[in-house]
C-alpha cells in the first residue's frame, strides 16, 4: 500500500471518529431530562460558554448560618460604592443585623462580580473589588448571601432569543409591563449557566446562594406567551428545575470539607396561603424538598384588596405577615399533603390524594418583609409589627427588603 493511500485512510478515520464523538454529545445534551455530571477541575459543557471552574488556589472562608437570621438586602449598585457599602456594614456591625444579601445578578441580567462566564453588555453596575467585599464583611462576623435572579434576564434573552419566553404575537421574546424579558423554565442551557456562575459566586467567599425570580412570568399578556415546552403543568416543569439546580449546584461546589454548600429560593408570598402555583409554577410543597430555606416576600404591599377579608391590606402589616407565615409554618411541619410532589409518596388510591411528605422544621421558612415605601409611607412601627408578627408565627429569622437600602 502507498504511503499516500495510508494517509487517506488514516484521514478518514479521524473524520469517522469526530462524527461519532459529536453525535454521542448530541444525543447527551439533547434529551429531555435535566441531568448533567460536574467536575469541578474541568470545563462545563454544553452550555454554549466557554467556561472554566477550577478550584481557587487560595483558601475561602465560608461562615455558618446565623440562627436567627437578621439580614438586609445590598442592591450591586450600592455594592459597588466602597462609600455607600459602608454605611450598610456599619448599620450590621452596630446593630441586631447578622447577615447581608447582596446582587450576584440582578433584574437586567447584569453579574455584579468578576466572572469568566458573564455574558458582555449589561446595564446594571459592576464590582470589580466583590472578593474583598465579602472579606470585608466576614471580618465583622456578617453572614454573606448572594442573590441571584433566575429567569428575569433579559441580557440573556437578548444573546439567546430562542431560549426566551416568547411572545405569540410578535415572534420575538415576550415582555412584561416593565419591558423585561423571561428565559424558558425548559431552556436547558440556562440552567449550566446559573449553576456556573453559582459555582463561581461561592469561589469568591459567598456563605449562600439565594435564588430569586425563579418561576415563571407574571405582569403582562399572559395569553400571549409561549414556552419552549411544557411537560405536565407548569409547577411540574419548575419543580424539575429546582431539583436539576440543586442538584447540580451542590455536586459543582462541594468544598474541601465536603460540606455542601447553603441555598434558598424566594417565593411570592401568596404561596403560603394558595394551594395552586398561582400560574407562575410555584407552590411551596415543592420547593421545601430541593433548598435549605425558603423566603416567602410576604410584603403586604404585594396582596390583592381584601385578601383575607382585609380591604387595604397595606393597612395590616401585623395580620398579613402573621397570618401568612402561620400558613407557612403549617404546611412545612406537616407530614402529610394533598399536594403533588416529584418528592413525595402517595398514600393510598383515596380522592383526594393524600401524599407522605418529610416534616421539615419550620426555621426552613424565614420571611422577606416590607421596608419600603409603597403604595403608602412605610414607617419603623409598620417595620417593627411585621417583625413581631413573625416572632408571634412561631419564628425566629427574618430579611428586610428595601431597593433604595435605606433601612
Amino acid at each position: 500500500m502507498s504511503q499516500l493511500r495510508r494517509f487517506s485512510l488514516l484521514i478518514v478515520l479521524i473524520v469517522i471518529l469526530i462524527l461519532i464523538s459529536s453525535a454521542v454529545l448530541v444525543w447527551a445534551y439533547g434529551n429531555n431530562s435535566y441531568q448533567f455530571v460536574f467536575d469541578r477541575n474541568q470545563p462545563v459543557i454544553g452550555s454554549g460558554f466557554a467556561t472554566t471552574t477550577t478550584a481557587p488556589v487560595l483558601e475561602i472562608i465560608h461562615l455558618p448560618v446565623p440562627k436567627p437570621l437578621k439580614a438586609i438586602y445590598m442592591t450591586q449598585c450600592i455594592a459597588a460604592s466602597p462609600e455607600l457599602r459602608t454605611g450598610l456594614i456599619k448599620l450590621a456591625d452596630e446593630s441586631e443585623i447578622n447577615a447581608i444579601v447582596v446582587d450576584l445578578k440582578d433584574y437586567s441580567g447584569t453579574v455584579s462580580f468578576p466572572s469568566e462566564i458573564a455574558l458582555p453588555g449589561g446595564k446594571g453596575c459592576a464590582v470589580p473589588d466583590f472578593k474583598d467585599l465579602v472579606k470585608s464583611m466576614h471580618e465583622k462576623g456578617i453572614y454573606v448571601i448572594g442573590r441571584l435572579t433566575v429567569f428575569q434576564d433579559p441580557l440573556y434573552t437578548k444573546t439567546y432569543s430562542e431560549q426566551a419566553v416568547q411572545s405569540a404575537s410578535t415572534g420575538k421574546p415576550w415582555r412584561d409591563r416593565k419591558g423585561l424579558s423571561f428565559v424558558d423554565v425548559g431552556a436547558r442551557p440556562y440552567l449550566v449557566y446559573i449553576i456556573s456562575l453559582a459555582q463561581e459566586a461561592y469561589d469568591l467567599g459567598v456563605d449562600e446562594i439565594n435564588f430569586d425570580y425563579i418561576r415563571y412570568p407574571s405582569d403582562g399578556d399572559m395569553k400571549d406567551t409561549r414556552y419552549i415546552t411544557i411537560v405536565g403543568s407548569k409547577a411540574e416543569m419548575l419543580e424539575r428545575f429546582f431539583a436539576a439546580l440543586t442538584t447540580g449546584v451542590r455536586e459543582a461546589i462541594k468544598d474541601k470539607s465536603g460540606k455542601l454548600p447553603i441555598l434558598s429560593a424566594d417565593l411570592f408570598g401568596m404561596t403560603t396561603t394558595n394551594l395552586d402555583d398561582l400560574n407562575i409554577g410555584q407552590v411551596l410543597e415543592r420547593a421545601l424538598p430541593y433548598f435549605d430555606y425558603i423566603y416567602p416576600m410576604v410584603y403586604p404591599s404585594h396582596y390583592p384588596p381584601k385578601f383575607n377579608g382585609w380591604a387595604n391590606p397595606n393597612q395590616h402589616p401585623y395580620d398579613i405577615v402573621n397570618f401568612s407565615m402561620e400558613r407557612a409554618v403549617a404546611r412545612t411541619v406537616a407530614a402529610t399533603t394533598t399536594i403533588g410532589s416529584l418528592a413525595y409518596e402517595r398514600i393510598g388510591t383515596s380522592t383526594p390524594a393524600i401524599y407522605e411528605k418529610p416534616v421539615y422544621s419550620k426555621y426552613k421558612i424565614r420571611p422577606w418583609l416590607q421596608d419600603f415605601d409603597y403604595p403608602v409611607a412605610y414607617t419603623p412601627e409598620m417595620v417593627k409589627a411585621q417583625i413581631q408578627a413573625t416572632y408571634d408565627a412561631g419564628l425566629d429569622s427574618w430579611l428586610m427588603w428595601d431597593p433604595a437600602n435605606t433601612y
